[in-house]
């Protein structure tokens, strides 16, 4: 019954043409004009911006999302896991990835959206400093992962707590509040800490707690953090540092030999710096100096034995009681005149005795020696080494005057060059032994106050030169062998075992050739000194007109002559020095030309 009523009640529009609607004729508005009208009740959307829409569908896989336009979006039910809670008809805020698809749809997604509102959340939180809260999902290399508003943030292992974490695990799973404290736009890096919300109230309780602090204050800490080159203390707020080398009167390597994490200890404040927060502290100065509790009988050349803690080039750190060393330095380690590194003598961990050599209370220093614990070799040098004495010794070192020979440890001797041979010229030497090889000698002088000897190793050898001042007398001819030429003449080897020189102009053959190396030529002896071991040879005096001689007579082993009875040339003995024979051609050469 109603609803006749209803139809009765209806009333036709007063505008509507009827003419139109019976002769099936289209309406006066176009279908474009009907499409834009259409379009307009549509909401306005662009693409990759967040809008709201209302829920209108759930299923196990899909939702659906009415944005006010023309067709709905449908999004993954996964991205909705976090809340389980939702139903039809629930506001929830959407990313327009495409308005219109291939397939003519609406392509949206609320993870995007989350993302998108986390990401200016999160950069709101920085600009204002506020407190944000997050979800620490796991460990990872220097810190922890935190979930914040759906973004993963980097909470460093420094920035968890002020004090240090020793197990970060306890930290995974748990829901704490963060500061934003560095955003990377370019690739969406975000790092958080925990440990600067509590930074703020310390410093105004370490500000309190530092004004009431006093140098030389006793007070009760928690070691809390143990570290190379120190230890860390808490006193109730405030941090201070006990240095390495204040825990104890002694050398100490490692603080873990000393105090374990969390234990209870008392410290003297050492000095504070009220604008940088630092607190330094000690442990040691709670107990006296151990040089005031040193024996007070304890004097120079008493030995004391301890173990060695340092080690240098130089020498030797000797611990004889904790916190009282000496110094053994490497020249008192041995009596040897060549100083070596002390690591050939000694290492850290040896227990050693050694003798007192300086003992300093006031300035809490004292010297020792090692080598004081024999007998001084030089004490008896006479006895032992006495002029004459033939010894074997150890070639140590080369110069270019001698070789330094070692006789034993703390005997040092030198063999000058000249002392080396009798008849051979050594230059270097190196030419005639090697370091390290083992070289007879006979001591020639002792230097006790130098602590040197003169040592000489011809001397094992009778003196050939006294043979050879009969062997070669001026005048005589020997055989000879040149075995090396230079600018100012030649070095000849003579058949007995002499070695002599000769000047170019004496090396002329018979023929006005040069005489070369490796040639053997009969020579004649023009000049000999015993006392400067020099002899002076001439091939060319052998040939000269005049002056040769039998052939018989120019070997020495047919007798030598006296230099009285050598040929006299020109009224000038064969015996002539050469700087003689110069001058005198010389003076010839004047008077012919004078003539």
């Amino acid at each position: 019954m109603s609803n006749y009523n209803d139809v009765k009640n209806v009333k036709p529009l007063d505008d509507f043409n009827w003419e139109e609607f019976e002769n099936g004729a289209s309406s006066s508005v176009s279908k474009e004009d009907q499409a834009k009208a259409y379009d307009n009740t549509l909401s306005k959307i662009q693409d990759h911006e967040v809008v709201e829409g209302t829920v209108t569908s759930i299923d196990k896989k899909e939702v659906v999302v009415n944005i006010g336009y023309k067709s709905d979006g449908i999004i993954s039910a996964s991205e909705f896991r976090y809340n389980p809670d939702l139903k039809v008809g629930d506001k929830v805020e959407v990313y327009v990835e495409d308005q219109e698809d291939k397939r003519g749809q609406l392509v949206l997604s609320h993870k995007k959206a989350r993302l998108a509102k986390s990401w200016e959340d999160i950069n709101r939180a920085m600009e204002n400093d506020e407190v944000i809260q997050g979800y620490i999902k796991c460990r990872t290399k220097g810190g922890m992962i935190v979930d914040i508003l759906g973004i993963e943030a980097f909470l460093p292992g420094s920035q968890i707590d002020v004090h240090p974490i020793r197990d970060y695990d306890v930290f995974v799973g748990k829901t704490m509040e963060f500061k934003v404290v560095k955003i990377n736009q370019e690739f969406r890096n975000v790092v958080v800490s925990h440990k600067a919300l509590i930074e703020a109230e310390l410093e105004a309780q370490k500000k309190e707690i530092i004004s009431h602090l006093e140098k030389g204050q006793v007070l009760e800490g928690t070691v809390k953090n143990i570290t190379s080159y120190g230890v860390f203390v808490d006193l109730g707020g405030v941090d201070g540092l006990v240095h390495i080398t204040d825990l104890s009167w002694g050398r100490v390597s490692d603080p873990h030999e000393v105090v374990a994490l969390d234990q209870k200890i008392k410290v003297v404040i050492l000095d504070f710096d009220e604008e940088k927060k630092r607190i330094a502290l000690g442990v040691k100065q709670l107990t006296p100096h151990p040089w005031d509790s040193l024996d007070p009988d304890l004097k120079v050349g008493d030995h004391v034995k301890g173990k060695v803690v340092v080690i240098a080039d130089y020498g030797a750190f000797v611990e004889i009681q904790p916190g009282v060393e000496g110094l053994i330095h490497v020249s008192e380690m041995s009596w040897s005149q060549h100083l070596r590194s002390a690591q050939e003598f000694l290492h850290v961990g040896d227990e050693v005795e050694a003798v007192i050599l300086s003992l300093d209370r006031q300035e809490r220093k004292m010297s020792l020696g090692l080598k004081q614990l024999k007998a001084d070799p030089w004490e008896h040098i006479e006895e032992k080494y006495p002029v004459g004495s033939v010894h074997k010794a150890k070639v140590r070192n080369f110069t270019n005057f001698g070789i330094f020979t070692e006789l034993e440890e703390g005997v040092d001797g030198l063999i000058h060059i000249s002392d080396l041979s009798w008849t051979k010229k050594v230059k270097h030497p190196s030419e005639f032994t090697t370091i390290g090889a083992d070289i007879d000698v006979v001591v020639l002088e002792i230097d006790k106050e130098n602590r040197r000897l003169s040592l000489g190793h011809k001397q094992l050898e009778e003196n050939p030169w006294d043979k050879y001042e009969a062997l070669y007398q001026q005048g005589s001819v020997h055989n000879g062998k040149i075995t090396e030429m230079m600018d100012k003449g030649a070095v000849i080897t003579l058949d007995e075992g002499g070695e002599g020189f000769a000047t170019p102009k004496h090396l002329t053959k018979e023929d006005g050739s040069q005489a070369k190396l490796g040639e053997e030529l009969p020579f004649k002896v023009i000049e000999f000194n015993k006392d400067s071991h020099r002899i002076i040879l001439s091939h060319s005096r052998t040939f000269e007109e005049g002056h040769d001689e039998p052939r018989q007579h120019r070997h020495a082993n047919s007798g030598a002559r006296k230099q009285n009875d050598a040929p006299v040339i020109n009224n000038v003995q064969a015996g002539t020095s050469l700087g003689d024979l110069d001058v005198l051609a010389k003076l010839r050469a004047d008077m012919e030309k004078g003539k």
